[in-house]
């Protein structure tokens, strides 16, 4: 068929520079599993039975057969070829397919070319997607609203958000196509999962504005991008205005909605919503019941959660692991472990399979117990049936091992991590920094510091807070100084947590003026000091006898408007009963002393 507009679609797609390749299919060959004769029995009239793929080399060795029938079958039955190899996610395959389709001239269409964009997109190779629609125009198909869809589609999975952009309006104010409900949901939802909520709001208000009517699904793609940038209100504000407009939302719109609030705890207003889902008869689904499940346990009210989950098997609506998940976590935060185990232990028995999700929850609540046996024998239970760890699993199996001073055995896990090749993260390896720091195994730190960059991951604020920590306890206070001072040429903020281990160290050393002048330069630099800091700077002088090097922290402490910890006065108490009246001290315990 040919196309009269051919021309205008070439202008349009001009902009995108992407070159058509002389052999543009040359990147998948590597990918592609070619079929000998020898390797089959050949008939001379084989039949075409799609049912028998089951690999991509059977569908090559069938599309062998095709070519080579007298008369050579329909495009239609070349296209479901295709089309099984895509449902199969080879998508190299198909692409590879197309260049032999085309030296065996085998007949293809408009269908052939949306399934072949289809592949280059979901490869994100949008390149090669407008390498085959150039191809296609060349030869006199024509390109219809599945087309473009695909090709906008492609370019948002490519993360060439403005080049998305660029074409939709292209679309619109050139005509390439007659737009669909696909088409602007595409260009919506693309904006969204881009973090452009303000762009995409803007794009479907324009839109009420045109003869392309924004349905439910852009709407809802809004208001659910609205509610995870945290503007609920703004998403309560949209779906009113799309229910004046005669637009019912949908149970994903409330479950977006519902999720939002949830975040923030406005309770009240969830329930507003739920009751109005009933009045409008539409039924939760499971997806709403585990938000609300998750949102209850997080708030610390499981029963509230339990409640959830009855009424959900009222309704027949059975959960899923993610609600059993849900639960699990609810109640390890409040460290009720044999709940927690009971809920993991009546997965099997409603139908499901414990995933390592399940198992990691479980395993980083017992850790947090510091029930390490207990998490050590479910990390292993989980290899043993099938579960591949994550670096997530790894992680809080290794910094439980740690945190109750099996070091060695933490190491051993690493060690089997990396030989499963699961990739750590920077969480891991601060907790590793960490237990090499505790034990004064500072030069082996800083190797580790650099394996850790040289493996890619960037160090953050809290792996120099770690490193500072364990050089000012190894008594290394200018080498930790020096780090301090390096912290914003590598484009990081110190933080209080490393600002008050440095003035400990400074205080204990005596260095009381540096001090006072590193609490001016925090200041400055928009780290203002914290009731944490002063009681920590004040106890390493008490201990130390030097209570008038004390006394000036204890006077900007009272200013500040905070107080004494229960440390802090219990040192001030002792002193003042071994020694001789002191008016000056008891004047300023009095200020900073509860209760005193």
């Amino acid at each position: 068929m040919k196309f009269s507009g051919r021309a205008l679609i070439r202008r349009a797609i001009a902009s995108y520079h992407y070159g058509i390749f002389a052999d543009p299919f040359s990147f998948f060959c590597s990918n592609f599993h070619s079929v000998g004769h020898k390797d089959r029995s050949f008939s001379p009239k084989p039949r075409i039975d799609l049912s028998c793929i089951n690999e991509l080399d059977d569908a090559v060795f069938l599309f062998r057969q095709m070519v080579r029938m007298q008369p050579q079958p329909s495009v239609f039955e070349f296209t479901k070829l295709l089309q099984v190899i895509f449902k199969m996610k080879q998508y190299s395959g198909a692409l590879q397919l197309f260049d032999e389709m085309r030296q065996w001239a085998a007949p293809i269409d408009e269908y052939t070319m949306n399934i072949l964009i289809n592949c280059c997109c979901l490869l994100k190779r949008i390149d090669v997607g407008f390498a085959i629609f150039g191809i296609f125009l060349k030869h006199g198909y024509e390109a219809d609203v599945t087309t473009f869809n695909t090709l906008l589609k492609g370019l948002f999975l490519d993360g060439n958000v403005a080049e998305a952009e660029k074409l939709f309006k292209k679309i619109l104010t050139l005509k390439l196509c007659e737009p669909d409900d696909v088409t602007i949901l595409t260009a919506i939802d693309g904006l969204c999962k881009a973090g452009r909520v303000h762009t995409a709001r803007d794009l479907l208000l324009l839109l009420e504005k045109t003869i392309y009517k924004p349905d439910v699904k852009a709407y809802s793609a809004v208001i659910d991008c609205l509610c995870k940038c945290r503007m609920v209100d703004n998403a309560l504000e949209l779906k009113s205005r799309m229910i004046d407009k005669g637009i019912s939302p949908t149970v994903v719109t409330y479950s977006s909605m519902i999720q939002g609030l949830c975040n923030f705890g406005r309770w009240k207003e969830v329930k507003d919503l739920l009751n109005e889902m009933v009045d409008h008869k539409i039924y939760l689904t499971v997806v709403t019941f585990n938000i609300l499940v998750d949102a209850f346990c997080k708030e610390g009210n499981v029963k509230e959660a339990e409640d959830v989950l009855k009424i959900m098997k009222q309704q027949n609506i059975s959960p899923v692991i993610v609600t059993y998940n849900a639960l699990i976590d609810g109640y390890c935060l409040q460290g009720k472990m044999d709940k927690a185990k009971e809920v993991f232990d009546s997965i099997t028995g409603n139908g499901l399979k414990a995933c390592i999700i399940s198992y990691g929850t479980l395993i980083n609540g017992y850790c947090k117990k510091g029930k390490v046996d207990e998490a050590l024998r479910l990390f292993l239970e989980a290899s043993s049936k099938g579960l591949e760890h994550t670096t997530f699993t790894y992680s809080i199996m290794i910094h439980g091992l740690f945190s109750t001073g099996r070091n060695a055995d933490g190491w051993k896990l690493y060690k089997d991590m990396e030989a499963r090749h699961v990739p750590p993260d920077l969480y891991t390896c601060n907790i590793l920094l960490e237990g090499l720091c505790k034990t004064q195994q500072i030069a082996d730190a800083f190797l580790f510091l650099r394996a850790m960059e040289d493996k890619g991951l960037n160090p953050n604020i809290v792996t120099y807070g770690i490193l500072i920590n364990g050089l000012c306890k190894d008594g290394k206070l200018v080498e930790a100084k020096n780090i301090l001072n390096e912290l914003p040429s590598k484009g990081l903020k110190p933080n209080i947590k490393i600002y008050t281990v440095i003035l400990g160290s400074l205080c204990r050393e005596g260095c009381v003026d540096e001090a006072k002048d590193l609490i001016v330069n925090m200041e400055r630099s928009g780290c203002a000091p914290d009731s944490v800091m002063y009681n920590s700077i004040i106890q390493g002088l008490l201990k130390k006898k030097e209570v008038y090097k004390a006394i000036p922290f204890l006077e900007d402490m009272h200013k500040r408007g905070f107080y004494a910890d229960a440390s802090t006065s219990s040192l001030l108490i002792n002193h003042m009963q071994g020694s001789n009246k002191d008016d000056i001290l008891m004047e300023m315990m009095k200020k900073v002393v509860p209760k005193l």
